[in-house]
């Protein structure tokens, strides 16, 4: 009988027929480079056993809502993806939750879905791309959103979308270039100012933050020359932001991750559908095995039961379906190639 979930996913997506259809009517059938994933309840709830995840806090990954030119367009399916995600939650209580869509750059759209979903449908954040249509978080004329984010102490999970240019041939987006998109919103949200004048949200970053941590020294020299601030207060901002591990947890990037966090502000991320069974496998291997057992107990579950309050007495399910040996051998198998192209880089 496999062992009860634990962990809480706060990175992973959800792409529901309708979206799909929709994507691919306007002629999207990637995102970041990568082909659109198939997904289904089902089979995130069979990844989730594999991987020993109880709940999975879902979210749209990039474009959003930003693919509609119209704004009446966008606003209505985010509407749609919302009551969807509402429903998904409903119908597998203590499986899922999600963040709600935002039909940004619309800022007043936005603040009104957001009160809708956090006030209406128990919504557990909000997603914002990192920049829309080339406009970053942190831009000016975003108040009235951060307003009302800041009134109900809203999560935010910032995803990453396309750079606002060409991408380079050669490098997919997701491998690079998202990294430096979250990087850029983190950097301007703490540059202007809005980390400290709209101190109850909690920003999660995706991806342990793209370059933040390992750049944020540089970074803070930068904003501390450009303001007239401390660079201590600046780190201090840069340090305030939580970080999730999907795709992170390696042998390079968590040490760096983990030095430059604030305790309790490292989450369990697994990027899954976008990130297949494999890579959840051997990045979930890394932070078995590149920390210690409170690290890794504080980063699987507490520090987002105390960042949702709602999963804090939330009893761990047992799986909704067995995980058949064959199953997570398959996928062990299949982890344990990845980790050899990683270590080998003249293998193919």
């Amino acid at each position: 009988m496999s062992a009860a979930p634990h962990r809480i996913d706060v990175h992973q997506h959800i792409v529901p027929a309708f979206y799909r259809d929709l994507l691919a009517k306007a002629g999207l059938v990637e995102a970041g480079g990568r082909q659109l994933p198939d997904w289904s309840p089902e089979s995130a709830l069979e990844q989730m056993d594999l991987l020993g995840t109880a709940t999975a806090i879902v979210s749209v990954s990039t474009p959003g809502t930003g693919f509609l030119a119209d704004p009446g367009e966008a606003a209505d399916l985010a509407r749609q993806l919302n009551d969807f995600s509402a429903s998904l939650a409903a119908q597998h209580p203590h499986r899922f939750g999600y963040f709600a869509t935002l039909p940004t750059p619309d800022t007043a759209a936005s603040a009104t879905e957001a009160a809708r979903a956090l006030d209406e449908l128990a919504a557990d954040g909000v997603t914002l791309l990192a920049n829309n249509q080339g406009t970053y978080l942190g831009a000016d004329g975003q108040d009235a959103l951060w307003r009302t984010l800041n009134d109900r102490r809203a999560v935010v999970f910032v995803h990453p979308a396309d750079l606002p240019a060409p991408a380079v041939d050669g490098i997919p987006p997701f491998a690079a270039d998202f990294l430096l998109d979250t990087t850029r919103a983190a950097y301007l949200l703490v540059r202007n100012g809005v980390v400290r004048q709209y101190p109850d949200i909690r920003f999660v970053l995706s991806h342990a933050g793209g370059f933040v941590p390992y750049a944020s020294h540089r970074m803070a020299v930068a904003i501390a020359s450009d303001t007239g601030r401390s660079p201590l207060d600046v780190l201090e901002d840069l340090r305030g932001f939580y970080f999730d591990t999907a795709l992170s947890s390696s042998p390079a990037a968590l040490p760096t991750l983990l030095a430059f966090a604030r305790p309790g502000h490292v989450l369990f991320g697994s990027d899954w559908p976008f990130a297949p069974a494999a890579a959840g496998q051997y990045f979930a291997g890394g932070l078995e095995t590149g920390t210690d057992s409170a690290t890794r107990a504080a980063i699987d579950r507490t520090n987002a039961q105390a960042l949702f309050p709602r999963l804090g007495g939330t009893p761990v399910p047992a799986p909704d379906r067995p995980v058949t040996v064959r199953l997570r051998q398959s996928a062990q198998r299949a982890g344990a190639r990845l980790v050899f192209k990683l270590v080998q880089p003249g293998t193919r």
